[in-house]
């Protein structure tokens, strides 16, 4: 039994916290539906928002200081280099 997770579906979070000209950006296996619910649940009561990333870290963000958060398909193209 292998312990590896399917990385097939995968959401895409970006984070805009408050303060800081730096976006916070992770994948996480929670579909964008669940982000979005657990999102609007810690924005309303002003409460921790707190997601997991694909190697299991935990992520805690205080409702106070998320200034956007934009979610999506975590599939999208990747650009990289390669040797020839």
């Amino acid at each position: 039994m292998s312990s590896k997770k399917n990385s097939d579906s995968k959401t895409s979070v970006h984070i805009g916290i408050s303060d800081s000209s730096q976006e916070l950006h992770f994948e996480t296996e929670l579909e964008a539906d669940k982000v979005l619910a657990l999102a609007k649940a810690s924005l309303s009561d002003q409460t921790i928002l707190q997601l997991t990333d694909l190697k299991e870290r935990t992520i805690l963000i205080p409702a106070t200081k998320i200034s956007y958060i934009q979610i999506g398909d975590g599939s999208e193209l990747k650009v990289g280099f390669t040797a020839l």
